[in-house]
């Protein structure tokens, strides 16, 4: 007669860490290229709200539309900071990449334009990678020596922080409106007081005027 098995029963911290590792690509950004269609007259832009202090990392190259052997189209970028600082610029190229680390917080523009030697239109493959999503983790995992689980709890702690450091950002930015908005209702109000002071005054005036005229004219 067969011994019976004993059954397996998962410690708390086991079932932990294995909730938080099925999470782990739900926190972690995913990043996907995107296509742009660039015209053969204009710019094409795009942009993206990015606090101080965090890497980022972009590479874009001109999509091939037919098999047909013509020569690709060649692009020029721009990306500039909130303030209006150059952070990279190139002319008539076919593939680049670039990184650079925020030092300002505020809406990043990156555009994208034809030289006008060309005719029709060109699509292009752009991946860009902010904060968490632009580390190196196998760089991290050889230079620490971390694999398998540790690795990926790593990520996990990454994730969470880039999203603690998000939250901590949105509060600022909410008391920051809330600063403009609230010394905005202090001017309104003071702006309304005023209006009404001097409508008063205008009033007042208009009726001592009247009842001077007519006391002058021995109307009343």
């Amino acid at each position: 007669m067969p011994k019976d098995m004993n059954p397996r029963y998962e410690t708390p911290t086991t079932i932990f860490f294995i909730f938080l590792l099925s999470f782990t690509t739900i926190l972690l950004p995913q990043v996907d290229a995107i296509w742009l269609t660039i015209p053969n007259s204009g710019t094409k832009c795009l942009s993206e709200e990015i606090q101080s202090h965090v890497v980022v990392l972009a590479d874009y190259y001109v999509v091939a539309d037919d098999t047909e052997g013509h020569h690709l189209h060649t692009i020029s970028a721009k990306v500039t900071s909130p303030y209006g600082n150059n952070l990279h610029h190139n002319e008539n190229v076919t593939h680049c990449q670039f990184a650079f680390t925020t030092t300002e917080s505020g809406n990043y523009l990156a555009c994208f334009w034809l030289e006008n030697n060309h005719q029709g239109s060109a699509t292009i493959s752009l991946e860009w990678k902010t904060g968490i999503s632009a580390k190196d983790w196998d760089t991290v995992a050889k230079k620490e020596k971390i694999e398998g689980v540790e690795l990926e709890l790593r990520k996990l702690e990454g994730a969470v922080e880039a999203i603690h450091g998000n939250l901590l950002y949105l509060k600022n930015r909410e008391a920051e409106m809330r600063e403009v908005s609230e010394a905005t209702n202090g001017r309104v109000a003071w702006l309304s007081i005023m209006s009404l002071g001097v409508c008063i005054s205008i009033s007042g005036l208009q009726l001592w005027y009247l009842k001077r005229f007519f006391r002058k004219k021995k109307l009343i």
